[in-house]
């Protein structure tokens, strides 16, 4: 049994508006698309250097985005829809994003039950996937190579990213997405085998679709995808990752799987995950991530208690990783910026600065016992006692 830690994602340090104004600058033909890559490419910088040099045993990569995620898997696998032509460049990724001269946008909707917004994939019969010249995922691996920091690269999961879309509008009514689920497939093994060869020792596949209730046909879709990527002969470890909530039947499907890995968010309904843990009789062998720091509110980790559960997952997996129960996109990035809050209330919350920081700590006393963060424990202690003791807080 080892230990290591991770993040789902992480916002981009730096000046949020300096990403803000050098796109909207490109869009209004002041910046160049040289300058907006570079400004890009100084915001992954940052993060993937904070992360590493926070402690972070795993650092992602090909969590950034210009836009959205799932936009940016249009392009990867060629799911753009005829109306923006080929090829697809910088003016046709904003094009399918904010719509053009002659083109209108694609559609936006909420990503699952938070108040960020994706673009909805157009599926149909005349789709023809391909994977991209340049896959963005292969690039940022590099990316931060160069910087001497080794990434494990996060995809969308295939089975959400056609489960997110929609019909489009030439396909047939009744047209069944999940009908382009294997020529999808074919691609994904391809990236796989790219990644394999430069040097990628994991990849992360998010699949957030099977916290919610999934018919018998999505869920047999989910053992064929990752049977099918599982079993490819060339291809990293694969972590298949989920959260906003508990894996229902999906987690008996994932763990039946050839994968390597599982991610499961143990801060919301972490009762029910650690059931359905249990009634599998663990994943074995396998890297279990545990999401037990919540990435969705401010408030600080109780750090016993997330102790206790990692504890309880010892025997349920082969090795623990300690992670944020999603993407720490959701909240604000540093505590240590906001300069005017209540001396009384500052205390009780985390940013994603601190709960990078609250991971660290739980890995380390995961693996090292208590005795080596006793004084983040007791830290903690005084300062949970000191929110229950508030008349402020009911």
């Amino acid at each position: 049994m080892t230990t290591s830690s991770t993040v789902h994602g992480f916002p981009r340090i730096g000046d949020r508006r300096e990403l803000k104004t050098a796109t909207e600058g490109y869009w209004a033909g002041r910046v160049p698309a040289q300058e907006l890559e570079a400004t890009a490419r100084d915001l992954r910088r940052q993060t993937w250097e904070f992360l590493h040099d926070a402690g972070i045993g795993q650092v992602p990569s090909n969590h950034f985005s210009l836009y959205d995620q799932v936009l940016d898997t249009c392009v990867l696998v060629g799911a753009v829809p005829g109306r923006y032509g080929r090829p697809v460049d910088l003016d046709t990724y904003f094009a399918m994003a904010r719509g053009g001269a002659d083109t209108t946008a694609m559609e936006m909707t909420k990503w699952f039950d938070t108040n960020y917004h994706y673009l909805v994939p157009e599926l149909g019969p005349e789709i023809e996937f391909g994977l991209s010249a340049t896959p963005k995922p292969l690039a940022e691996l590099a990316e931060a190579r160069e910087l001497g920091i080794a990434t494990r690269p996060v995809l969308l999961g295939p089975v959400t990213f056609l489960l997110l879309g929609k019909r489009s509008d030439g396909a047939p009514a009744g047209f069944d997405r999940l009908s382009l689920l294997d020529p999808l497939l074919e691609v994904y093994a391809e990236l796989l085998d790219e990644l394999e060869a430069a040097g990628a020792e994991w990849v992360q596949l998010d699949e957030p679709a099977f916290v919610q209730d999934r018919s018998a046909a999505e869920l047999d879709a989910l053992g064929r995808a990752y049977d099918r990527l599982g079993r490819t002969t060339s291809r990293p470890k694969l972590l298949v990752s989920t959260y906003f909530d508990h894996l229902g039947d999906a987690l008996g499907v994932l763990a039946g799987s050839p994968v390597d890995g599982i991610g499961l968010d143990l801060a919301r309904d972490a009762r029910r995950n650690l059931e359905l843990l249990a009634s599998v009789g663990g994943i074995g062998d396998r890297t279990l991530v545990a999401g037990v720091v919540d990435g969705r509110n401010v408030w600080v980790n109780d750090l016993e208690r997330s102790l206790s559960t990692l504890a309880t997952l010892l025997g349920l997996a082969g090795d623990v990783v300690v992670s944020t129960s999603c993407s720490l996109q959701h909240v604000p990035i540093d505590l240590d910026a906001e300069q005017h809050l209540d001396p009384e209330v500052r205390p009780w919350l985390a940013f994603a600065r601190q709960k990078v920081a609250e991971v660290v700590t739980l890995a380390r006393g995961l693996a090292e016992g208590t005795g080596a963060v006793a004084e983040e424990l007791e830290a903690n202690r005084r300062t949970l006692a000191a929110r229950r003791r508030s008349g402020r807080t009911r």
